[in-house]
């Protein structure tokens, strides 16, 4: 999804990088209803020279990231948000190969285009996947942070997962009502970078 303006001189790129959370699964229209969008919204309506790419792709893992991000290098970027590793979680990847993949994504960036400002969005895990998992996996994402020097989003499904009311009937998935709570999640996060 992009923006529905043309990019014309000293507009930026804000890319979304991330899985189906990112490209709105579920959703009736996620060109309206994602995050993703709702923050371009919000750029519009602040007259802000960004357009946005939702570069979210569902199923995608952190080692699918490592494999996919020359390709969305392709275009110049001023601000990417890093968003996966919830698939890694739901399928028991070891929490350290997590941790390598992200900072692996954030390494090439910023070896292909140095001057990206990135930043890292955190995931947590059910509880039903064991509280020794659910931590060392908790863990990763401010470690990420600390080592790379990035910002972080301390939880993108802040005051969203959990609550039935906020996602659809699998429990993962955020609803529209859901996606908004995010979207003024990661607002808080990128509105001093805009």
């Amino acid at each position: 999804m992009i923006a529905p303006r043309l990019q014309a001189a000293g507009v930026q790129t804000l890319v979304f990088f991330g899985d189906s959370l990112t490209a709105g699964y579920g959703l009736d229209d996620p060109g309206t209803e994602a995050y993703p969008a709702l923050i371009a919204q919000k750029i519009a309506q602040a007259h802000l020279p960004w357009r946005v790419v939702n570069a979210g792709l569902s199923g995608d893992t952190t080692a699918g990231g490592v494999r996919r991000i020359d390709w969305v290098l392709q275009q110049p970027i001023s601000l990417l948000v890093l968003a996966l590793g919830a698939n890694d979680g739901l399928r028991g990847t070891d929490p350290a190969v997590t941790q390598a993949n992200l900072l692996a994504i954030i390494a090439r960036v910023r070896a292909k285009q140095p001057g990206v400002r990135i930043v890292l969005a955190g995931m947590r895990m059910p509880p039903s996947l064991g509280e020794t998992y659910t931590q060392a996996y908790a863990a990763v994402f401010p470690a990420v942070a600390a080592s790379a020097h990035v910002p972080l989003i301390p939880f993108l499904l802040a005051d969203v997962g959990g609550h039935p009311e906020l996602n659809q009937g699998d429990g993962m998935h955020p609803t529209a009502a859901g996606d908004a709570v995010v979207a003024e999640t990661v607002w808080r996060s990128l509105r001093p970078l805009l």
